[in-house]
């Protein structure tokens, strides 16, 4: 999409008033895009618009309708499915993006469209489903740290209060924190992206007007002055990048700390938990590993990178001639690449599901049984009930 954070990947290269030279270099330049953004992003967002939009609401149908016995895990799986489908929503602009965004105006209703709420929608989502996710490791580390010991309690415990643990056990815990990691998301990404978008592009349009840039790539939604981010949004990226190395690593540490007590629970002769619970919890959050390293980790190993080469003066001097190619092109590119492997993460939650939840997981089948079932009493009994017990 634009990719950019709250505002880092986001507007021109007119960034640096200071520096007439470089804001007419970047003026003269367009991006160049290839058969990957003209075609491959657009496709790729098509298909994963229809499997993460029937495969979130039915996800959401389950935990709403067919699951009774509420956990802290339902509760942050139930966010996290209207956090996809909210995602979900926005991928069909995405796809137009980058099909025909070289066409169209900046100052287009589709672009702004684009700008000023399909941007927000996505990266509150991206952090959305950041955060839940780590809560998520963290319910079942502290679940299988509270409730089982090895020969000896864990170090956690000893290191964190029993408070802590009890906490992340609890269903009403888990509503207060979703509330608050909402307000909390929406409160501080929609006012950058937006303020600083507008106020960005508002600057590149008026370096356009004074030159009268009409080609190359000027005044149209699929542009340096989109793509890449001014100075003041590059800073917005810094918290950004450090929450979600944070969130990664408290994952890790919950799978270290996990595998560790497996270990010790193994070695000893007095054991509490059986060997397959334990290694359930550990595929939990392995899965969750597998996630974030696999769809958010090389964006946010790309974005300070990125957001460098977006602010190296000389680079940006490369070149005055209208007909060339902006140099960071290609980067560009491959950063919508890692962003379209983070839309993946939404189109797949519900396969997640299954690894994570066994009483989604039988609910759902549940359903399906039914709908092949003439009978509506059967279908009402599978939308009321949740008689499987969740595992620790």
């Amino acid at each position: 999409m634009i990719v950019r954070a709250p505002v880092s990947d986001q507007m021109a290269l007119t960034f640096n008033s200071s520096s007439p030279d470089n804001t007419s270099s970047s003026s003269v330049l367009s991006l160049c895009p290839t058969a990957i953004t003209l075609f491959i992003l657009p496709s790729t967002y098509a298909l994963l618009f229809l499997t993460a939009l029937p495969g979130n609401a039915l996800s959401l149908w389950v935990f709403q309708r067919c699951i009774t016995s509420i956990s802290p895990t339902h509760v942050y799986l139930s966010h996290l499915s209207v956090s996809n489908l909210m995602s979900s929503l926005t991928m069909p602009f995405l796809a137009a993006y980058y099909a025909w965004g070289s066409a169209w105006p900046v100052s287009g209703a589709l672009c702004q469209l684009v700008l000023h709420v399909v941007t927000p929608n996505y990266f509150i989502n991206m952090y959305v489903g950041l955060i839940i996710l780590t809560l998520v490791a963290l319910n079942r580390f502290a679940s299988l740290i509270k409730h089982t010991h090895a020969s000896r309690p864990s170090t956690c415990t000893t290191l964190l209060p029993n408070r802590f643990f009890a906490c992340l056990t609890r269903t009403a815990f888990a509503h207060r924190v979703c509330v608050a990691m909402w307000v909390v998301a929406v409160g501080g990404i929609v006012p950058g992206t937006v303020y600083y978008s507008m106020k960005e592009t508002a600057a590149g349009g008026e370096v356009d007007a004074e030159k009268g840039a009409g080609s190359g790539g000027e005044g149209v939604c699929y542009s340096p002055a989109v793509e890449l981010g001014g100075a003041l949004s590059a800073v917005l990226n810094a918290p950004l990048i450090l929450l979600f190395f944070v969130f990664y690593l408290l994952v890790l540490l919950c799978y270290m700390t996990v595998l560790r007590h497996i270990r010790r629970s193994r070695r000893s002769s007095n054991i509490p938990t059986s060997h397959s619970q334990l290694g359930r919890v550990l595929r939990n959050i392995v899965v969750i590993q597998v996630v974030l390293s696999v769809c958010l980790l090389p964006y946010h190993i790309l974005k300070p990178v990125f957001v460098y080469l977006a602010h190296d003066q000389p680079m940006l001097a490369f070149s005055t001639r209208p007909d060339t190619c902006h140099p960071l092109s290609t980067i560009i590119e491959l950063k919508s690449f890692f962003i379209l492997l983070a839309e993946l993460r939404g189109a797949t939650d519900p396969l997640m599901y299954f690894l994570l939840d066994n009483m989604f997981r039988s609910q759902t089948l549940r359903l399906f049984r039914c709908n092949k079932s003439d009978s509506g009493s059967r279908h009402a009994h599978c939308s009321v009930t949740g008689s499987v017990s969740q595992n620790t």
